[in-house]
């Protein structure tokens, strides 16, 4: 920065385009933009707005455009963007370009500027929503956009919902969208979610976007959904990632959609299968601990005839416990581990060694949104979600389960509720 000391911008007239992409040359305009002096911006302004594409995606240029789309006025602000649409999905691909787009949509104020980033946008929101850069860039949409505005993204993941939610960074972006849509769109984005729900359960992926349905918890979007799984309770209870969410059904369903779940495990043949299953074992643990009372004790006599035979085994030992548990005790609370588990937790297999129910989002994935504790990198990494999700974008749920055979890897977290970019990125 030396050499720039003393340096009027007034002296550099002309030269200020190629300064933009220097490290000190990027840095001194900056400060000079910091010095919110009108004539000084608009001097910049002048020779970088034609340039405004090459200088988003540049290493240096990003930092000076957005800090320029920050201090600019209204009128330059709206030429900037109209120069950038013309490539504006090449820009929110680049691992540097999506940072300075970020900060264009965070400052956009009129409705011209708010349509010319749609227009600009919207045929490609599909593949923005899987690629690494540019799910960011429709998080911040979302983030800023009125719901209204925001129909555009509402349309394409509704269309194309299972090539977004089984997708790593889709799942957590269709989910963002869950949270940011009003009533009639969030009621139809959950309606075409739900019908496709027998796929998206038995994906790594699209399983944490059904979770996040059923953990809203309301009656209206939940019960439809668990309706979609009657016929096929126990091959969903047999496979690694739909037996989690059979079991959160467990869980939230109402009474007579939990009876439904269960009166399909009854099946002799089939309740025989779940039992000696190593995923649906624990739905049928999960279902004793949630099941009415007149439905529990079907399902405790119906399990007796099988005890001998899994007598053995780990899940068999932790069945036979709760079986007692609940004969040795009256009023118990569902889903508390029962005197002969507590005296005997090395049995327990380590899938099981959770809560009663999937640990809840602290604030989204790291809510099921990004929480951004370092920033966006330069190498374009995905935010840092929690340990565990209750669904890493503020991104479905990962249980103990889960973690031990195999869990999503944690970039598959969420975004937070703020999205990314901006100057946390500087």
């Amino acid at each position: 920065m030396s050499r720039f000391a003393n340096t009027s911008l007034e002296s550099l007239r002309g030269d200020i385009y190629p300064l933009c992409k220097d490290q000190h040359g990027c840095r001194y305009l900056q400060k000079k933009l910091e010095e919110r002096d009108p004539e000084q911006i608009h001097m910049i302004w002048l020779e970088t707005s034609p340039h405004v594409i090459e200088l988003m995606t540049d290493p240096f240029g990003n930092y000076l455009c957005q800090k320029l789309l920050e201090y600019c006025n209204d009128d330059e602000r709206t030429a900037l963007i109209e120069n950038a649409s013309r490539d504006l999905v090449r820009i929110a691909l680049n691992q540097h370009g999506t940072r300075a787009l970020q900060k264009m949509i965070e400052f956009i104020s009129t409705p011209g500027q708010i349509q010319t980033i749609i227009n600009a946008l919207r045929h490609r929101v599909v593949e923005l929503i899987q690629d690494l850069n540019g799910n960011h860039v429709i998080q911040k949409c979302l983030n800023k956009l009125t719901p209204l505005d925001a129909q555009f993204i509402f349309d394409a993941v509704g269309h194309h919902c299972v090539d977004v939610g089984t997708h790593r960074h889709g799942c957590c972006v269709l989910q963002r969208c869950i949270d940011h849509a009003s009533g009639d769109q969030k009621a139809w984005l959950i309606r075409q979610i739900s019908d496709n729900a027998f796929t998206l359960v038995q994906d790594p992926f699209g399983n944490y976007v059904v979770q996040y349905i059923l953990d809203l918890n309301e009656p209206i979007f939940t019960e439809p959904l668990v309706a979609m799984f009657r016929g096929r309770v126990g091959q969903l209870s047999k496979q690694k990632f739909s037996s989690n969410v059979i079991e959160k059904c467990l869980r939230c369903a109402q009474d007579p959609s939990r009876d439904m779940l269960i009166e399909e495990m009854l099946q002799p043949v089939e309740l025989e299968r779940l039992l000696r299953d190593s995923f649906a074992n624990y739905v049928i643990q999960t279902a004793l601990d949630y099941a009415s009372e007149d439905m529990k004790n079907r399902l405790v006599e119906a399990i007796r005839p099988h005890l001998p035979a899994i007598r053995t085994t780990p899940y068999g030992r932790r069945i036979q416990a709760k079986i007692t548990g609940n004969e040795n005790r009256s009023g118990s609370t569902s889903g508390q581990q029962t005197p002969s588990e507590q005296a005997d937790p090395v049995q327990m297999p380590a899938r099981h060694q959770r809560q009663s129910s999937l640990t809840s989002p602290s604030n989204g994935y790291s809510t099921n949104g990004y929480t951004n504790t370092n920033g966006f990198q330069s190498s374009g990494g995905l935010y840092t979600p929690p340990t565990t999700r209750g669904n890493n974008l503020n991104s479905g749920y990962s249980t103990p389960r889960e973690q031990a055979n195999g869990a999503p890897p944690s970039e598959y977290a969420r975004p937070d509720q703020n999205g990314a970019g901006g100057s946390n990125w500087l």
